[in-house]
């Protein structure tokens, strides 16, 4: 039994058909079919229901799949503890919210230093971060800090102060009454600090309106279209520039703390160690910048 085969196995699982897998690994289907065909003659017993619209799991296929999915986890780590400690390598896949307005710092000091690391960047709101970590689909994400899964630690990078930003000077709670909220999808730090500040002030909004970028968010609010609740140093320049007007809410609701989360029991590697000190690093510039 080959780690390729298991890894075609699983990818057959999840997309259901040999000629997407073919696709993927730029590979003939009659090559996909005769290495799933090898896997269930050593392990003698299908693997898969072969039908008109794809093929599904068998029940010892499901179980080969749990199995699969720990041994190549495993063969990962591996790979990756027997780097150089000094010079690390590979990939490393980090998730952020979209509004760790100071990560460019940590990102460029990183990169520059790290240049055999071929670092990617995907980015969500805070609960969809946490479960791709969990999940092994992430090394690790910068998130709001929230309670968070057992399997997870966190590291902290910095505080934030959250604002109320408008286009009005003089935002009273009753205009604050008919002003859409706009924001990110559930799930987002920033929305469920908020959405419990206007409970605590029985307020409804008019509208909930989501919006997939901060920009877009903010230009949103510079022409009117309602409020949202940001981190301040992400709108400085244009509270500056008069495009929009900065809100003060208490403590409980503004002060907020940014972290970088990754699992626990997973072996820390060259790659994600480096990436951690360079945060530890970074932080007094951050604070500073």
């Amino acid at each position: 039994m080959e780690f390729k085969d298991l890894e075609i196995f699983q990818m057959v699982a999840e997309k259901g058909t040999v000629s997407k897998v073919a696709k993927e690994f730029n590979y003939v289907q009659s090559n996909i079919t005769s290495r799933i065909q090898k896997l269930e003659s050593e392990l003698n017993t299908p693997l898969f229901n072969r039908h008109r619209r794809g093929m599904t799991l068998t029940p010892e296929g499901k179980k080969l799949l749990s199995y699969s999915k720990q041994i190549l986890l495993l063969t990962d780590e591996m790979k990756k503890a027997v780097q150089n400690k000094n010079e690390p390598t590979g990939k490393l896949e980090i998730g952020t919210v979209e509004t760790v307005y100071h990560l460019p710092i940590i990102l460029s000091t990183y990169i520059k230093k790290y240049k055999n690391v071929d670092l990617s960047l995907f980015t969500g709101v805070t609960e969809n971060l946490e479960e791709e970590v969990v999940n092994h689909k992430l090394d690790g994400a910068f998130v709001t800090e929230s309670e968070f899964h057992p399997d997870l630690i966190s590291h902290e990078v910095f505080q934030e102060e959250l604002v109320l930003i408008s286009d009005m000077r003089d935002l009273t709670i009753e205009k604050l009454k008919n002003e859409p909220f706009l924001c990110f999808s559930e799930g987002c730090g920033y929305r469920a600090r908020l959405e419990t500040w206007y409970k605590d002030q029985s307020i409804t909004p008019k509208k909930v309106l989501e919006f997939g970028t901060l920009e877009t968010i903010l230009r949103s609010v510079a022409m009117g279209l309602g409020v949202s609740f940001v981190p301040k140093s992400a709108v400085s320049h244009m509270e500056q520039s008069r495009l929009i007007q900065c809100h003060t809410l208490p403590d409980k609701y503004s002060k907020i703390k940014t972290v970088f989360i990754r699992r626990a029991d997973t072996y820390l590697t060259s790659t994600i160690e480096k990436f951690i000190e360079t945060i530890e690093l970074s932080k007094q510039e951050v604070l500073t910048y």
